[in-house]
């Protein structure tokens, strides 16, 4: 239901009796389908599941609280400037869905397209971009090759003499990408979902599953047994520890990754900037943040928190390109544990258990893939066999050598 703003002020001034937004329902002992995990992911799962496939009797089963995981650590950028056709018209799908996200869910996601500029530091930099802009374009995505004049016009801030240390040759621009708010869309997600009778049961962690021959029946929980007809599975870095309780060994590495946030100051920044000659991202909050990050930290690791090579190391890229920054103080740093895939492309899709799905292997594109990432999952789930958009992210891939190396989208883990 919608409300006008008078209405809003006296609801606020004078409603003394207000309906809970969120419930708290008990495990049942069976579902029609149960999703694992309750990040992004799997609530946009749960929320299409109940949308789009009619399904009634729905679980998500998150081990904390819902918010806590990778969907409440993340540097909020949305973005579809890929390289590959399989993975470009995926993340098209998503930025679709995130325009039309806030009226859908009747939650403001404060999604802000204020475009995103990669820079480049190189004449094969520039090539490589001009790839990257044609490819897009050929999806029918946005996408513009910048000169240094132009750079200087859309990022006054940044240095462009040509004597310093990563001179600026140019970049590519998209500018419906953005941003938008992390823990609004989890709660968006979950509300949505709840309304529509889903069970979204928190503090329920998964301990392992129930067989019955090739087939995933339930799941023992931390609340109690529970079975199902379908299960799906979304757990970010946490995936190849439960998949582990299945005997299934996955392409897969967990690493973390850093990001960090500085004191509020006045509007200085109104686009996402992507630095070529090293990995690392900005963009300033709407609460006047700058928020930041830049690689892995390099080892496999579930600890959700950085070492310090990495902060000097990303703060020394912030400072080459925007030297006015240095004065600013830092006010905290998180971590996110990133199930890393082989070829920086997600694995979406069946497993060799009957009625068992996997989406997983998300990389530096998990936060801004969740909304096509719930809608294909739902679809192969219901369905049985993966949407055309998800086709090619299958985990037989791998064993096929039908690899998606999205060289465009970041650096990734060396394949073994």
């Amino acid at each position: 239901m919608r409300y006008s703003a008078l209405q809003v002020l006296y609801r606020g001034l004078f409603q003394k009796k207000w309906q809970p937004a969120f419930t708290y329902p008990d495990l049942k002992k069976r579902y029609d389908v149960i999703i694992i995990g309750g990040g992004g992911h799997g609530l946009a799962t749960a929320y299409y599941l109940v949308k789009n496939h009619g399904f009634r009797n729905v679980a998500v089963l998150e081990k904390g609280p819902i918010g806590m995981g990778n969907i409440g650590r993340n540097t909020t950028i949305i973005r579809s400037n890929y390289l590959l056709p399989e993975n470009s018209r995926f993340y098209e799908k998503s930025m679709e869905l995130w325009q039309a996200l806030s009226q859908e869910l009747n939650y403001n996601m404060m999604f802000s397209q204020r475009g995103i500029i990669n820079l480049a530091h190189s004449d094969g930099q520039m090539d490589a971009f001009a790839r990257r802009g044609n490819a897009m374009r050929l999806q029918g995505i946005d996408a513009e090759l910048l000169n240094p004049r132009q750079v200087k016009k859309y990022v006054p801030q940044l240095g462009m003499e040509h004597n310093i240390r990563f001179p600026i040759y140019g970049g590519l621009v998209q500018n419906r990408a953005g941003t938008a708010r992390h823990d609004a869309v989890t709660w968006g997600y979950a509300r949505a979902a709840m309304a529509r009778n889903v069970d979204v049961i928190q503090h329920c962690e998964v301990l392992d599953f129930i067989k019955k021959g090739n087939k995933v029946i339930g799941v023992q929980t931390s609340q109690g047994q529970v079975m199902a007809d379908k299960i799906g599975m979304s757990v970010a870095g946490s995936t190849s520890v439960l998949a582990g309780k299945l005997g299934l060994k996955l392409p897969l590495e967990s690493q973390v990754l850093q990001a960090f946030v500085t004191e509020s100051i006045k509007p200085v920044l109104d686009r996402v900037i992507t630095f070529g000659a090293g990995h690392f991202y900005i963009s300033q909050s709407d609460k006047g943040s700058l928020v930041f990050g830049g690689n892995l930290d390099g080892y496999n690791s579930y600890a959700q928190r950085g070492n310090l090579p990495v902060v000097d190391e990303v703060l020394a890229e912030c400072l080459a390109l925007f030297p006015q920054f240095a004065k600013l103080r830092l006010l905290r740093s998180w971590g996110g544990i990133m199930d890393m895939s082989m070829d920086g492309t997600p694995i979406i899709g069946t497993t060799p258990y009957d009625k068992f799905y996997l989406n997983c292997g998300w990389c530096y594109g998990g936060f801004k893939a969740v909304p096509a990432s719930g809608y294909v999952f739902a679809h192969t789930i219901a369905n049985g066999k993966a949407h055309p958009l998800n086709e090619a992210m299958s985990l037989e891939r791998f064993a096929a050598g039908r690899v998606l190396d999205e060289k465009g989208a970041g650096p990734f883990p060396k394949a073994h």
